[in-house]
């Protein structure tokens, strides 16, 4: 993925005999990272096959509308409770066949602000209420299984606090509960702060990218997908046949959507139906999400890979299960790519062999191209964004992306543990585009000093490899430089403001 020349020296050039274990480590090194970044070209290869291929049709009203349970999981969410009790409570649904269910693991005031807006709404007639725990046990999950014993409805549908569904989102996502087979149907996330700033845009590009190609390809070609934890309804059968919520990883939504997919159980993701959501606004609150959504993922594989494989689901299934559950192992492996950089450089020296240029050229079209197109086509098709936008957008995410090497590496060795860990809530402000900016979360004291000393050490690499010939090199250490040094500054300025 980084373009050193060095490879392709040592495609034509000897190297001492000392050298080539770690030579042969980080060819190794970079070859998992390749197939990892050019797997992006099979998603878009795919998705361009439908691109022509019309949808099928959403399914017309029942002419009797189901009974719905709406969870919303919350804990310690004083600034956005309210707003997503109001927005449940605006649902178009009949109020008779309408249950709202405010579980509530709270330490701190929202219990009172939930307790107040679920009385307010209470006195308009609809059914809501607070279940509040005195435990946090089995975390979210627990939660959802606690509020799923007393739910009367048919249905589930989810929503984390910082999401605000539309009015219409029951009305538009339940026909598709129709085919009797159908157990999960996942909306599409929007983004109440993309605008924020370069920092919230690059979320937003990575977020869809995520959902309206994987979903879309994924779920158009039978393949595994997953609900993504909130904006998204279930049919409460689906949950039981699969075994119900589970705490043993941290990313429950994605171990029950492998769950129940096993037992035969199909997934819808509706892209025509948006769900705004507050994306974190700092990188404290983001990094906190990330070492969740990455320990959780590994878990999952841990526990569900051997179990896909056993399964009788199609091969080409069984491999993008294994993409899916296991991408987060570049991380750790980029940093160990960066480590071997050095030893590589000296002990390869530069080449302008037509060789080397052609295993330099096999890098860059294998490794970087796939991610940029892969974020490109991402923002085209959830359209809305001009030419200069999708550049410095799909500039930010990979930046973005590469600074939180370090964080996400470390979950994802985490996730190889025999224990669960904690269930890191990310934290939520209640930012929205049409509000001031809001004030800065401080970070532990330490934060961002490993990503300020990676900065530091690109940067001699890129000194080295200039001074010694390695030119070809620059470039992708230079980006190494901007993104540790990005994530790493504001890592920094967030614990200064402690």
């Amino acid at each position: 993925m980084n373009g050193l020349d060095s490879a392709a020296a040592a495609a034509t050039v000897a190297v001492p005999a000392v050298a080539i274990p770690t030579l042969t480590v980080y060819l190794l090194t970079q070859l998992l990272i390749i197939v990892y970044s050019s797997h992006r070209y099979l998603v878009l290869w795919r998705w361009w096959r439908l691109r022509d291929v019309p949808r099928a049709l959403r399914p017309a009203a029942p002419g009797l509308w189901p009974h719905v349970t709406v969870q919303l999981p919350v804990f310690n969410e004083p600034e956005v409770v309210q707003r997503l009790i109001d927005a449940v409570a605006r649902f178009e649904y009949p109020p008779d066949r309408l249950e709202i269910q405010v579980l509530d693991d709270s330490t701190d005031a929202t219990t009172v602000i939930a307790r107040a807006a679920a009385a307010g709404h209470r006195a308009r007639g609809i059914d809501i209420a607070v279940h509040h725990r005195g435990t946090r046990r089995g975390f979210k999950a627990g939660a959802l299984a606690e509020g799923l014993r007393h739910a009367r409805g048919e249905f589930i549908a989810v929503f984390d606090a910082d999401f605000v569904p539309p009015p219409d989102f029951l009305e538009r996502m339940l026909p598709h509960f129709t085919h009797s087979d159908v157990g999960m149907v996942q909306a599409r996330w929007g983004h109440l702060n993309r605008d924020r700033s370069l920092f919230t845009e690059a979320q937003a590009v990575m977020l869809d990218a995520h959902f309206v190609l994987e979903h879309e390809v994924r779920m158009r070609f039978g393949l595994f997908f997953n609900f993504n934890g909130t904006a998204g309804i279930w049919r409460r059968e689906c949950i039981e046949d699969a075994g119900g919520w589970s705490a043993d990883t941290l990313t429950e939504d994605l171990d029950l959507s492998y769950r129940a997919q096993l037992a035969g159980w199909r997934f819808v993701f509706e892209p025509d139906v948006v769900c705004p959501g507050e994306l974190p606004g700092d990188i404290e609150a983001l990094k906190s999400q990330q070492r969740r959504w990455t320990q959780g993922a590994i878990q999952t594989a841990v526990k569900m890979l051997p179990r896909v494989w056993a399964s009788t689901a199609s091969r080409a299934a069984k491999i993008e299960a294994v993409f899916h559950l296991t991408c987060n192992l570049t991380y750790p492996l980029l940093l160990a790519l960066i480590a071997l950089t050095l030893p590589v450089m000296l002990s390869a020296p530069p080449t302008r062999s037509w060789l080397g240029t052609l295993v330099q050229f096999a890098v860059i079209a294998c490794g970087v191209v796939p991610v940029m197109l892969f974020l490109v086509v991402g923002q085209w098709a959830a359209g809305g964004r001009g030419a200069w936008q999708i550049a410095r957008g799909t500039f930010a995410a990979m930046v973005l992306g590469m600074g939180l090497s370090v964080n996400n590496a470390r979950a994802a060795m985490r996730g190889f543990g025999r224990v669960p860990g904690d269930w890191e809530r990310t934290p939520k402000t209640g930012d929205q585009m049409s509000r001031p900016a809001l004030a800065r979360r401080p970070a532990p004291a330490r934060s961002g000093w490993i990503e300020v000393g990676l900065a530091c050490y690109c940067a001699s690499l890129a000194l080295i490899a200039e001074s010694i010939g390695h030119v070809r090199a620059l470039p992708f250490i230079l980006l190494l430089v901007i993104a540790f040094w990005s994530v790493g500054w504001a890592s920094r300025r967030a614990a200064a403001s402690r």
